[in-house]
């Protein structure tokens, strides 16, 4: 039995997700892991085994799909141990004019980013409130402050995370539950490859490291803050700045750096 106790991690198998689960089992956590990628999932879990000996546990399941979102907090429920910890992390981008793109794409955001959020937040925060103990970290995006041209329904999905984390803080401060906010800026992960954004400005710059973003949301999730922006000065700067542009402003700048072939501009 973990010291800590249990923490879930949904899209876990790499980038900023697989450091949110390696550094929460560095502090004493055992762990639940989910992604849709079998492939790097297992390899992703061993390697948790190997540096750290925690117990952990995967379940792949598409949370896009309503069975496997429910499948997954079945098999949570299934361990019998409470969680301590929720990190709802799975989610997928998708570059390019919102006239170009598939309508396949953009549903694919909604219900992974969007839709399975909900779904897993709704079963583990009721989780916790009947054992008056529990923390959740949402990972949101600066892309939440901003509108997403030619990023169009990604970053209103993180619009969507950032105003939900926050309604449900308003509606939890007088239990003993938190939810925090995790709000990265462009980070060195496989996001915009599989975006189909390297041939952008923001896709091929520099991105902030996914260990640094890790420790800053988890600092801030156990001290019980309600958001971070996480990663480097320039990254932390940019969300200071979006607090006071307009948006016409800001959704010009997020065109400069998103729109297809802006990384030859």
């Amino acid at each position: 039995m973990s010291e800590n106790g249990l923490a879930v991690v949904p899209g876990a198998s790499s980038g900023i997700g697989f450091e949110l689960a390696l550094q929460l089992a560095d502090r004493g956590y055992d762990l639940i892991l989910n992604s849709a990628d079998e492939e790097r999932l297992e390899p992703a879990a061993d390697e948790i085994r190997r540096r750290t000996g925690r117990h952990v546990h995967t379940v792949r399941a598409d949370l896009r799909r309503y069975e496997e979102a429910e499948r997954f907090c079945e098999a949570i429920a299934a361990t019998a141990r409470p969680v301590a910890v929720g990190v709802l992390n799975a989610g997928v981008g998708q570059g390019g004019a919102f006239l170009d793109t598939d309508l396949e794409d953009e549903f694919e955001i909604v219900d992974l980013n969007v839709r399975s959020t909900v779904h897993v937040a709704k079963r583990l925060l009721r989780s916790m409130a009947a054992q008056d103990e529990g923390r959740v970290l949402i990972t949101s995006s600066i892309a939440s402050t901003m509108p997403g041209s030619f990023q169009a329904v990604y970053n209103a999905s993180k619009s969507f995370l950032q105003s939900f984390a926050q309604a449900l803080q308003n509606e939890l401060k007088d239990s003993p539950l938190t939810v925090t906010s995790l709000m990265p800026g462009p980070t060195d992960t496989d996001f915009f490859r599989r975006a189909g954004m390297e041939a952008t400005k923001v896709g091929s710059g520099t991105k902030d490291d996914p260990a640094q973003v890790a420790r800053q949301g988890l600092d801030a999730l156990f001290s019980g803050k309600d958001k971070v922006v996480a990663g480097s000065l320039k990254t932390r700067a940019q969300g200071l700045a979006n607090k006071v542009l307009p948006d016409s402003l800001k959704a010009e700048g997020h065109r400069r750096m998103a729109e297809p072939g802006s990384a030859d501009g």
